[in-house]
């Protein structure tokens, strides 16, 4: 097991000036083979595998200095989108604390706050693999400013995915480019419970620049968030079946990403989906996060796909958004599809053009 305690990272004030700030931008991810279910500190019942977004993402700038009181807490405030938001405070105070002996140096600073999205949070777009993956990468570029212990890009990325999954677990995928793998799997060396690794050069070029436009069904906040979801897979009469089909899902689709077949990749996606929202479904009590239009919008990607002969297919995370998987060279044909098919039902006409990209991204202010 990793150790990342590290008391010695306490800031000596006669050192120098204590002032800065930290800043990237992050990209959601999504998961191709889901894990829902955990135990431990966010550690998965099964491992998982997920496509790095590009356009969806989140930015995060953290503005420290000395702090201005004696009081052992956290001096924090939170910016999102450009308006104070204390509700938020909860969560973020309670990633503090779980890195408090990572980052012991976070409790003698104040922290001032700002993030924003490029896609509405708590609709199942994974707005918790952004925002965590971007705090703990600022937190990661912190102690780098502060004590220099993290020159090597590796090392900085292998620590920033440890810290991410202790804020969400699916945020520990979203800081390296292409596809990450979260969890240990008998077929994928080096795999861990406790971080990501990104499966970039394990994957056919065909997947490299792969799309994902996202239809937003709908921009409201779940009425069932992921955190409670995990929790009833605790008690719910499928889940060692589930977690089973998982890992053989993940051998099978292995070969699929390294040969580039579009057929099998898309039948595993699916089923992976589809087996998310079953589990559920069949949760004590039950829930229902698909909406009418993401039936729809299925059954029209289904039906398109048998008339045109086209590789484009279809996943959801724990929400109604639809995302649309295919690859770039039918681009043109499936601008159309959206267009004549999709549209109309998602709020607002509203559809959210990603692909795979190159991971996060430090901004330099």
């Amino acid at each position: 097991m990793l150790d990342y305690t590290n008391a010695a990272l306490v800031i000596d004030r006669a050192s120098g000036p204590l002032s800065g700030n930290a800043a990237w931008k992050s990209p959601s991810n999504i998961a191709i083979i889901k894990y829902w279910g955990k135990h431990g500190l966010q550690l998965p019942k099964n491992a998982s595998i997920s496509f790095t977004l590009t356009n969806a993402h989140t930015k995060t700038n953290i503005q420290y200095g000395p702090k201005s009181t004696k009081s052992k807490e956290v001096q924090l405030s939170f910016f999102f989108e450009e308006k104070a938001k204390p509700a938020f405070h909860p969560k973020i105070l309670q990633f503090i604390e779980r890195v408090k002996d990572i980052f012991p140096f976070l409790y003698e600073l104040d922290l001032e706050i700002h993030s924003s999205n490029s896609f509405p949070h708590s609709a199942g777009i994974a707005s918790s693999a952004s925002s965590m993956s971007a705090l703990a990468l600022c937190f990661c570029s912190m102690e780098q400013q502060l004590f220099g212990t993290l020159p090597d890009r590796d090392a900085f990325l292998k620590k920033a995915s440890y810290v991410a999954r202790l804020g969400s677990g699916s945020a520990c995928r979203s800081v390296f480019p292409s596809a990450s793998v979260w969890g240990q799997h008998t077929d994928i060396p080096g795999s861990d419970d406790e971080y990501g690794i990104g499966v970039e050069e394990q994957l056919h070029k065909v997947f490299h620049s792969f799309r994902d436009d996202i239809l937003i069904i709908s921009q409201s906040e779940k009425e069932v968030s992921s955190t409670l979801g995990h929790a009833l897979m605790d008690s719910n009469l499928f889940a060692e079946q589930r977690f089973l089909q998982a890992e053989k899902n993940m051998s099978a689709l292995l070969p699929a990403f390294k040969e580039g077949d579009l057929e099998r990749f898309g039948e595993i996606a699916e089923a992976e989906a589809l087996s998310l929202h079953a589990l559920m479904m069949t949760s004590t009590p039950s829930f229902i996060l698909m909406a009418p239009n993401s039936l729809e919008a299925i059954n029209r990607i289904r039906r398109f796909r048998r008339e045109t002969q086209l590789p484009v297919y279809f996943t959801l995370d724990a929400g109604p958004n639809i995302h649309l998987l295919y690859p770039s060279d039918i681009e043109k044909q499936i601008s159309i599809f959206k267009k004549e098919q999709l549209e109309e039902l998602c709020e607002g006409n509203r559809i959210l053009d990603d692909q795979a990209g190159p991971g996060p991204e430090k901004i330099n202010l």
